[in-house]
């Protein structure tokens, strides 16, 4: 897409002589930043604030450059050793070499200074960051599939940090056991199956009692290549699905299709889901970040509640045990019929879910035209601005926002304090991706 990223020096023509550079900042994505002579910012990886590095450049742009660290001049004292031994080539993590208590507090210094430099807002208090394991937390994924010939073999897993290529790992440390520590037995099948280089993805999600892995494939397999997979199946205790065309033709290989569910005790509640729908990854947080969301909603026996962007049901259902009633609204189809499936499931007769795009004009929606109390939302990174703009915002007390992108949630913020007239009474950073740069925030929102 044109404009999209800034236009760069190509690497055979850039000066790669090492430079010394004293870090001063990290940037969003994890990266130390640092001045060149002439004021020009350079964003450094694997390099951490307060140190001085030897770097590299591997990309110049109009107005910064990019680099990577090759040497360690003088260390910080949260600098860390990566747990993992392919970290920094591997595109999976950015922080390993970061302190894991520091790393919270550098993405919660990310959410606040987006808010006040975008959204120009600064909230009344700071909500503590929620955190919880750091490894071996990650549930649901996509690893990449790409038979290398030099190598002679076929590698399974994350992208690179240059994403055109697929890391050659055999175990990572922030996925769950189950999957984490049998990367290479998964690359082993692929490179035994006549279909290896037709297969250029396996996404993998697991619920409490089950773990499904989805083997996209551009072309039909061998009876012996099924075979091997069911038989894989059995022996790795994966439930093993097919996926030929679009993710409606997602079918398990063999007859019988597990339940796959999660439970949130706290709530009595039980979330089924198929093997392509969206959960949050990290089981631990994401309980810890449903009882922080009700804390700051605080649903009252007589009070109607609108969960937008609702999804299965996540957050949907626990407020069910405490509002009157709830309605979630949701753009994926597949996810509001198992989001009803669900209600069914778990016995609530207070829940009602409705498909609709929220980024389209909602006027002629039935649930547009009813009244609610408070408001939900927990949309995607492009944030909630539409829907904001065209929602009754007075019929509400109170608003709480989830966000996995800190640049939206500011413009949003932005929107709703300086547009709007109201209050950001709270905001705070969880720790959903631990290693990683991504923040994940809530923010809680009063009318003045």
């Amino acid at each position: 897409m044109r404009g999209r990223f800034p236009r760069s020096t190509s690497v055979a023509r850039l000066d790669q002589t090492p430079f010394p550079a004293d870090i001063t900042d990290l940037t969003h994505d994890g990266r130390g930043v640092a001045r060149l002579p002439d004021g020009k910012a350079v964003f450094i990886a694997g390099a951490l604030p307060g140190e001085k590095v030897v770097a590299v450049r591997t990309a110049r742009h109009k107005s910064f450059d990019e680099a990577r660290t090759v040497e360690v001049v003088a260390a910080s004292p949260e600098r860390v050793q990566p747990r993992c031994g392919h970290f920094g080539t591997c595109g999976g993590c950015a922080l390993q070499h970061f302190d894991e208590a520091r790393q919270i507090g550098a993405k919660q210094r990310v959410l606040m200074d987006n808010l006040e430099r975008i959204g120009h807002v600064t909230p009344k208090s700071v909500l503590e960051p929620l955190v919880d394991a750091a490894w071996g937390y990650r549930r649901k994924g996509r690893l990449s599939v790409r038979r290398v010939e030099k190598k002679g073999k076929t590698l399974v897993g994350f992208r690179e940090a240059d994403p055109r290529f697929v890391a050659d790992i055999a175990q990572c440390h922030t996925v769950i056991p189950a999957i984490g520590e049998r990367f290479g037995v998964i690359a082993a099948l692929v490179d035994s199956l006549d279909g290896r280089r037709e297969i250029p993805q396996i996404e993998f999600i697991a619920g409490d009692d089950a773990i499904a892995l989805t083997f996209r494939h551009l072309a039909p397999l061998s009876d012996g290549d099924r075979a091997k997979l069911a038989a894989f199946g059995r022996e790795q205790g994966f439930s093993i699905y097919l996926q030929p065309g679009g993710i409606d033709s997602v079918h398990p290989l063999e007859a019988d299709e597990p339940k796959l569910a999660f439970r949130l005790p706290a709530w009595d509640v039980e979330l089924k889901f198929r093997p392509l729908d969206f959960i949050q990854v990290n089981a631990g947080l994401n309980q810890h970040m449903i009882q922080r969301t009700l804390d700051l909603l605080q649903p009252q026996p007589d009070e109607r509640v609108l969960d937008l962007f609702a999804g299965l049901g996540n957050f949907t259902l626990p407020i069910a045990r405490f509002a009157r009633e709830v309605v979630g609204v949701e753009g994926d189809a597949g996810l509001v019929r198992r989001a009803r499936e669900n209600i069914t499931h778990n016995g609530f007769a207070n829940v009602e879910f409705h498909a609709a795009d929220l980024a389209k004009d909602l006027s002629g929606e039935p649930w547009m035209r009813e009244s609610f109390d408070k408001l939900l939302l927990d949309p995607p990174r492009s944030g909630a601005d539409f829907v904001l703009a065209h929602l009754s915002l007075k019929q509400f007390k109170r608003i709480v926002y989830v966000s996995c992108h800190p640049a939206s949630l500011a413009r949003d913020a932005g929107f709703l304090v300086n547009e709007k007239g109201w209050t950001l009474k709270a905001a705070g950073v969880m720790d959903m991706f631990p290693h990683t740069a991504h923040v994940e925030s809530i923010a809680v929102f009063e009318p003045r």
